[in-house]
């Protein structure tokens, strides 16, 4: 290699190279950045599928080029769904794999920000790899994660490119209501979540956000399907951010929640179920407010149960009824999961989670919630009836401690590269 390879890229010049790139170019900007520094042969990202079930390769093709795929103006997106091979595998684990293809050694690394697998970036090389050489395939895969994460504010096209399903104006509403980041990596907790959306949506919402001191969360159901329940959810969500956007207290969120609805909404019947939570991270105190909704199941010492939560009624129902939380002191090691009726009821019902989730302690948050998603759809789909919502939360302690990170990611945490099968659980009694 160069001497300037073996230096690593030039920070300053592969932002000013991202800078002056379009939004939609900005990728390819980096890339083609690594690639001169590497003496790469080519390089490729793929960016994660909206539904955790794939990888797609976006390629730039020009009018009249030809391409497979999906294809929108001058872009092309290929599908490349998980087959356990050394993609998935490089993902999953958050590991950088090496591989002999013919006469070349492909690279792959995975693009990760707190823990949230953002993609895959690829690299073609024509001799082995030192391990140095490696580690700068690493960090330019977690720079390549703040390209994508600061461009994609700007563009429709990474977005087109995970969608492999179009969506209805429902899920659009839907969708806007999420967190930009599904999983959240931090020294004292990880914390993922996930949703499986039903045919008709259901309204089901999760969300997290994090402050200097203390983790807020939520899940909720709005009641219904379809625009009907999504605009009931837009106004649970948005009324739980406005309060905790303007320091609002826990039970000031649950009351700004249940305004929001009761005086936006001319019907008596709608409303929406909840868990909200308030972490004291110095302390591992978790103050929860239950409106109306499933209990949550905790993981604790090879065993999980659901939690006896103080039951309030759901947001929407009753204008000046107080709500009231519940304390909860976490122990380090401790897996909390805040789901919503769609993982319990009708077919899903068959899932034993209470079974399942003793043999997931292993796997980091990011593989449960698709784990679990997994198996909903195998029990009750391939076209769930309501939507099968979830939020996994660990809790290690330590607040304040240097987090331990290669490249994104958390090594401690991320499940092997090669997992092995579950154990024969009854799906039910």
């Amino acid at each position: 290699m160069s001497e300037r390879a073996t230096s690593g890229m030039d920070l300053d010049e592969v932002l000013l190279a991202v800078e002056k790139a379009a939004p939609v170019d900005a990728v390819q900007a980096v890339t083609r950045s690594i690639g001169v520094n590497l003496d790469a042969s080519w390089v490729s990202f793929l960016v994660a599928d909206m539904s955790g079930r794939a990888l797609v390769r976006l390629i730039h093709v020009p009018i009249g080029g030809v391409s497979g795929g999906r294809r929108q103006d001058q872009d092309a997106a290929m599908v490349l769904p998980f087959d356990g091979g050394p993609q998935e595998q490089a993902l999953r684990a958050q590991q950088v794999l090496v591989e002999s293809v013919g006469d070349q050694f492909v690279v792959r690394a995975p693009v990760t920000q707190r823990g949230e697998a953002i993609g895959l970036l690829e690299i073609a090389l024509s001799a082995a790899p030192s391990d140095a050489a490696v580690q700068r395939v690493s960090r330019a895969a977690h720079t390549l994660a703040f390209v994508v994460i600061a461009n994609r504010r700007h563009t429709d096209l990474f977005e087109w490119g995970q969608r492999t399903t179009p969506f209805t104006l429902a899920a659009e509403i839907q969708r806007r209501l999420l967190p930009e980041a599904f999983t959240c990596e931090a020294d004292s907790f990880t914390l993922s979540a996930w949703l499986e959306p039903a045919a008709s949506i259901g309204g089901d919402t999760f969300d997290y956000s994090l402050a200097r001191d203390l983790l807020h969360l939520s899940i909720t159901d709005a009641v219904g399907h379809g625009v009907h329940s999504a605009l009931t959810a837009t106004l649970c969500v948005s009324g739980l951010r406005n309060a905790r956007r303007r320091g609002g207290a826990l039970l000031e969120q649950a009351e700004a929640a249940n305004q929001a609805i009761i005086d936006n909404t001319p019907a008596a019947s709608t409303f929406a179920t909840g868990l909200l939570g308030r972490l004291d991270l110095s302390t591992g105190i978790l103050d929860v407010v239950n409106a109306g909704h499933p209990a949550p199941i905790l993981v604790r010492d090879g065993d999980a149960q659901p939690l006896a939560l103080t039951v309030n009624r759901p947001f929407g129902v009753l204008r000046d009824k107080p709500y009231r939380a519940t304390q909860l002191p976490l122990r380090p090691g401790d897996r909390l999961v805040l789901l919503t009726d769609g993982m319990l009821e009708r077919g899903a019902a068959e899932l034993d989670l209470s079974a399942r989730l003793p043999h997931l302690t292993e796997l980091h948050p990011r593989e449960v919630v698709r784990v679990l998603g997994d198996l909903v759809l195998d029990i009750a789909g391939p076209v769930l009836p309501d939507d099968a919502c979830l939020l996994v939360l660990d809790w290690h302690g330590g607040h304040g401690d240097t987090r331990s990170t290669a490249a994104g990611a958390d090594p401690h945490r991320a499940s092997t590269a090669h997992r092995e099968p579950e154990p024969d659980v009854p799906a039910g009694d």
